[in-house]
């Protein structure tokens, strides 16, 4: 039986092997490539090259339905994950697009295609100490000093400082596409900060989860071992065994964020803005809430000119002001050192081949697109006698100064007026402008609608500085165009990414980033919390609460059973809830003119700041910036449900259905909260973010609705917006009766949901967070949130009037605003604290 099982076995994959030939020579009859233009998938001679014949064999045998099935597999999981970018000018993130197959390159090609790479990061990186330090290259005439001069990011200041830790650049990348000749060729230099390895790492988690045995099947070597010696080399240029390395990010708005938190996550790294840092002593410390803590690294993802506004950008509120000072004196090591983004400057392409026989002794082994500096007569002249032949570009920026396109200006494709003005342009001031051969990009296949098609791309491929040479990393970031013809692919102008497999004829390693367990400290606390992280949660926990709050209030309203009965009774509690929602700014109080618009336009007005729906989306602005704290699970939750508010409804029913589901995933996000997060700082301050909003809103509630005369209707609705009507039922068996509802709501220390409880658990939270001051006295959170526990430890149902509970509320908002001040300080209250106890 085993033998016949066996048989079958072979069978069935020499089927599937005759049926993935069969419609691979269809997808090759079909494919249309471009005249002319060189293509991955077919070879000069128009037959599939070897890799991806290998690779269709293998996905030709996959039923259709079955590869529809793991194409929506990766494109849920992308979703589920949360993966954006934002392109320059947008106002909010765009989901990340992945094409369904990778591009494939041989390993015999790849090793060329790293050869040249290795060799121009280490010319980039001689050219670089050169410019910054002897000059020898300017003085010799090797190197115009216009053409580095020129450049805004050529950085005055740091000329003459040696790069603390060695290296000028830690992380390079080139772009580079397939040319005419069929070789690889650089179209651009990426050394000020090169983005894209978080979404290569990204790209390839999905694709490899997606067709897992095919990705086996094709020996593509891993990433993680390039993630590892990046780490590892970050890690050996600081001066002390365990250094704090941080990843410095624009903020939650810049176009990649979402990669620098993929990044931090990944290497254990700190994601820091410029608000977080701060000088003292000469060197770099995170504003944390246990004070100022040293770092010793920055990966920073910020441009040059804005790293410090005492020296640089004076308008600059990304960076950290004293920063170059720091570097001057060995303080801080930053990668890439600032001032290398002025090797991206095409005015610099021209002169690599010359510096790469004078500074290596040998010829740059991978070609780039021929290039002329027009700060130069002679290359001027043949730019303006070759017009029409050559693409114009800045010399330093994308983008033709004078011109609004955003990437090459091509004369012949000019108007008579246009054409001169560019002459008069490049004539005037030929130092903004080089001329550049037009070369059309290679293509690869996509595909689309079930079919192959063929798009340009570009491959960036990068290399990271270690103690053992340039490690490259197997594979890249590939962008692809959707247009048939494009001379430059970036995906602000909606292209797509792919998976780059680099494809062996031999096993691979299947090494990880986890470390051995050998070389594995102990520890409980997960490093530092910056002040901005926990300020973060803090608001993060309110904002969730407040829109729970919200939705109580449109389903107490909206129930059948709810308010709106006609009675006088219930007309003065729906009033109730109308003003408090007014009062909140979930409605405009000319809604209530039109009651049947209260409730829908309280659960999800865009206008209206205390609305739901806004309320969630401040909780997801806000978890933006938390991307490398929160599980995908909780990322999730908070995204479906500013999905679900989002949707229309059309009746009362919907808004009903819509408030409950949204109920659910907030008690759903408060479990995943309660259940995964580790018990340090950062989970303290999500949950004092919660504790105090439910305290204020309960409180609101109780004098809302627990006021002296309240009648039955009104402490019903109480009871049923904090969730505590099953245990008044079965502590007494009676209608609500305001003593008791009062104690349950408010002072009761065993009820979940009573301000008692909240307070009580904040006091808990606090005492757990670090003291600031050496003096040994209690600090203002504390001495607040005491002193409102003693309150209600003391007080006494029967006595508690409406004029106490709005002193306990605003006790409440001081206590609030108190943690805020003390533990999240900005400006000149952000001084450095005295760490005495706690967690950090």
């Amino acid at each position: 039986m085993a033998e016949g099982a066996a048989e079958d076995d072979r069978a069935g994959q020499a089927q599937g092997q005759r049926e993935g030939q069969r419609r691979l020579a269809q997808w090759v009859r079909d494919y249309s490539r471009l005249p002319g233009i060189p293509d991955e998938f077919l070879g000069p001679d128009g037959a599939p090259r070897a890799v991806w014949s290998r690779f269709f064999d293998a996905f030709g045998a996959l039923a259709p339905d079955e590869a529809e099935r793991r194409f929506a597999m990766a494109d849920r999981h992308l979703r589920e994950a949360g993966v954006t970018y934002r392109a320059p000018g947008d106002s909010a993130d765009r989901p990340w697009s992945l094409s369904q197959l990778p591009l494939l390159i041989d390993e015999a090609d790849w090793q060329q295609l790293s050869a040249g790479i290795t060799q121009r990061a280490e010319l980039l990186e001689l050219v670089l100490r050169d410019i910054y330090g002897e000059g020898r290259l300017v003085a010799e005439g090797a190197l115009p000093a216009a053409a580095i001069a020129g450049s805004p990011e050529y950085l005055r200041p740091v000329c003459g400082v040696p790069p603390p830790g060695g290296r000028y650049l830690s992380l390079y990348a080139a772009d580079v596409g397939r040319g005419p000749d069929g070789r690889w060729w650089v179209l651009g230099d990426r050394t000020q900060a090169p983005s894209g390895a978080g979404y290569a790492l990204e790209n390839r988690l999905v694709q490899s989860r997606a067709f897992s045995d095919l990705y086996k099947s094709m020996n593509v070597p891993r990433v993680a071992p390039f993630f590892e010696a990046f780490r590892d080399s970050l890690r050996a240029r600081a001066d002390r065994d365990e250094p704090r390395i941080g990843v410095l990010t624009p903020g939650s708005f810049s176009e990649t964020y979402f990669e620098h938190a993929t990044l931090a996550r990944y290497l254990g790294f700190l994601l820091v803005e410029g608000d977080d840092l701060a000088v003292s002593d000469n060197r770099i410390h995170i504003r944390t809430v246990a004070g100022l803590k040293r770092l010793d690294v920055l990966l920073r993802r910020v441009d040059s000119n804005s790293l410090d506004p005492l020296e640089l950008d004076a308008s600059s509120h990304l960076g950290v002001p004293g920063l170059i000072d720091v570097l001057r004196k060995d303080g801080v090591v930053v990668a890439n050192m600032p001032g290398s983004g002025v090797l991206e400057a095409r005015a610099l392409l021209g002169f690599l081949p010359a510096l790469s026989r004078r500074l290596l002794g040998e010829e740059l082994k991978m070609p780039h697109i021929a290039t002329w500096w027009c700060g130069q007569r002679n290359a001027r002249d043949e730019v303006l006698s070759r017009l029409d032949e050559v693409a114009i570009e800045g010399a330093y920026r994308r983008g033709v100064p004078g011109f609004d396109s955003k990437g090459p200006v091509l004369a012949s494709e000019l108007d008579a007026s246009g054409r001169q003005r560019l002459v008069d342009a490049i004539s005037a001031r030929g130092m903004d402008y080089v001329g550049q051969e037009v070369v059309r990009l290679s293509t690869m296949p996509v595909w689309e609608q079930g079919q192959l098609t063929p798009r340009p791309f570009v491959l960036r491929v990068f290399a990271a500085a270690t103690p053992d040479g340039w490690a490259i990393m197997p594979g890249g970031f590939c962008r692809i165009a959707e247009q048939a013809d494009a001379r430059a692919v970036s995906m602000g102008d909606g292209a797509r990414a792919a998976d780059v497999w680099v494809v062996s004829e031999k096993k691979v390693s299947t090494a990880t980033l986890l470390p051995a367990t050998d070389k594995v400290r102990i520890r409980r606390i997960a490093g530092v919390l910056p002040s901005r992280a926990a300020d973060n949660l803090f608001w993060l926990g309110r904002y969730l609460e407040r829109a729970e709050a919200t939705l109580r209030l449109v389903r107490a309203l909206g129930s059948p059973s709810g308010p709106n009965k006609g009675t006088a009774a219930s007309l003065q509690s729906a009033d109730r809830i109308q003003r408090l929602l007014v009062a909140w700014g979930a409605i405009s109080q000319a809604s209530r003119a039109a009651p049947g618009r209260i409730v829908a336009e309280a659960l999800q007005s865009a206008e209206r700041f205390g609305s739901a729906l806004s309320l969630v989306r401040a909780a997801q602005r806000t978890a933006t910036s938390l991307r490398e704290r929160l599980s995908p699970d909780a990322w999730q939750v908070i995204t479906e449900m500013a999905e679900r508010l989002a949707l229309e409804v059309e009746d009362d029913d919907d808004v009903l259905s819509a408030a409950e589901l949204t109920l659910q995933e907030l008690a759903s996000f408060a479990g995943l909260a309660q259940e995964n997060m580790n018990r340090a700082a950062g989970w303290r301050f999500l949950d004092i973010g919660r504790r105090a909003e439910r305290a204020i809103n309960t409180t609101r509630f109780a004098r809302q609705f627990a006021y002296d005369e309240a009648g039955d209707e009104d402490l019903d609705i109480l009871l049923t917006l904090v969730d505590s009507q099953i245990t008044y039922r079965s502590r007494y068996l009676l209608a609500p009766i305001l003593a008791p509802v009062r104690d349950l709501a408010v002072l009761d220390t065993y009820n979940p949901r009573s301000v008692a409880f909240q307070v009580a658990t904040l006091n808990e939270h606090i005492a757990a967070l670090p003291s600031l001051k050496e003096h040994g006295l209690i600090e203002q959170p504390q001495r607040l949130a005491v002193a409102v526990q003693a309150m209600l430890a003391t007080a006494e149902a029967e006595k508690l009037e409406v004029k106490t509970l709005f002193g306990l509320e605003q006790d409440l908002l001081s206590l609030a605003e108190a943690v805020g001040l003390h533990y999240f300080p900005h400006g000149p209250n952000a001084s450095r604290p005295e760490k005495l106890t706690g967690l950090a």
